[in-house]
């Protein structure tokens, strides 16, 4: 599309919002624009894009059920629903692909379930496979499993899933249409991980902590096995108000990481040393309320930040240098917005 980029917006439905919205970034004028509704849905708080841009899956609410929904992506960027799977209890928080499209997985927040589900053809999904987490931690909010991230490991031989309530990184097998599991991480009692995402290497990963407000630096040493290198705050040791980690994303050269804050409402930039630890460079304000996700955008000159209670994008250039961001664009208006995609260029 030359300078135009499309992205996808996952959002609540609790207030205004009435689904999934898209957007365009125009990287000569520094802007996003044309925002509208890409498909109605009931809370599709978490979205992503099959790397060939055929499919997008959006965690969904249906009554008193909750899933995934399935749609296929046209050139123009326009989305059809395909088909949808649900059952019992609150929708998920989080949703992944695997790079063949065989296998979408999904975290629930609420039902302490991790469910997997394989793709048909078209890349419409079947009855999900699961498995339960158990156990609690010393946090008012870990009386329960709290699963909030489920991915794949570099090579997607296994499933990663990040527990809120139990403080733990957990890696499981597909085989057999069920999920075995294979490796349990446990993060500091109380940290609360909350969202990871692996080194360019494969070798190194980055959790980011809603509870404790923290960025810890993992190994990877395969086959599901994760170790803790690293913790370091997210936010000033003097900021003593609510704050609640958000989302971890990586820079494609594997130079920079950045974690999202809601309450100090600001993403935190990071420089990737030689081991691979972090050291930090800067806090950036996302000029809004409750930052609950960012995006990098294919080109990586900018980042998009949503603004949960602001009801607004805002738009950052990335100095690909240093890592720093200069905001270009604030109070882009998208009802409740949650999570940012883009279409892969």
């Amino acid at each position: 599309m030359g300078n135009k980029y499309i992205g996808y917006v996952g959002t609540y439905t609790k207030k205004a919002s009435q689904g999934v919205y898209r957007f365009e970034l125009n990287t000569e004028k520094k802007e996003l624009e044309n925002v509208q509704l890409a498909a109605e849905l009931d809370n599709p708080t978490y979205v992503t894009v099959s790397d060939d841009n055929q499919q997008l899956y959006a965690v969904s609410k249906e009554g008193d059920k909750g899933g995934v929904t399935s749609f296929s992506i046209k050139e123009n960027g326009d989305v059809t629903k395909l088909n949808s799977q649900a059952t019992a209890g609150s929708p998920p928080c989080h949703v992944s692909i695997n790079s063949d499209k065989s296998l979408v997985v999904a975290a629930n927040y609420h039902t302490k379930l991790v469910e997997a589900y394989k793709t048909n053809d078209d890349g419409s999904i079947n009855e999900p496979a699961s498995a339960e987490h158990d156990g609690t931690g010393p946090h008012e909010r870990q009386e329960k499993p709290h699963l909030h991230y489920a991915g794949f490991t570099p090579n997607e031989k296994y499933v990663v899933v990040v527990d809120l309530g139990t403080d733990t990184v957990t890696s499981y097998q597909h085989e057999n249409g069920k999920l075995e599991k294979v490796s349990v991480l446990e993060t500091e009692a109380g940290s609360g991980p909350r969202h990871l995402v692996f080194h360019p290497n494969g070798e190194y990963a980055y959790v980011m902590t809603e509870l404790s407000n923290e960025v810890i630096t993992l190994r990877y040493a395969g086959q599901g096995k994760f170790e803790a290198l690293q913790y370091l705050p997210a936010i000033p040791d003097d900021f003593t108000e609510n704050s609640q980690g958000s989302a971890i994303h990586i820079s494609s050269d594997g130079n920079f990481v950045y974690a999202g804050n809601r309450g100090h409402n600001s993403i935190a930039v990071y420089k990737v040393e030689d081991d691979f630890t972090l050291s930090f460079i800067a806090w950036t304000d996302t000029e809004g309320n409750w930052p609950r996700d960012f995006v990098l955008d294919p080109t990586e000159q900018f980042i998009i930040a949503s603004n949960q209670e602001s009801d607004t994008l805002v738009l950052f250039e990335r100095d690909k240098e240093n890592g720093t961001l200069t905001l270009v664009q604030k109070d882009v208006q998208v009802p409740e917005p949650v999570c940012v995609k883009f279409l892969n260029y």
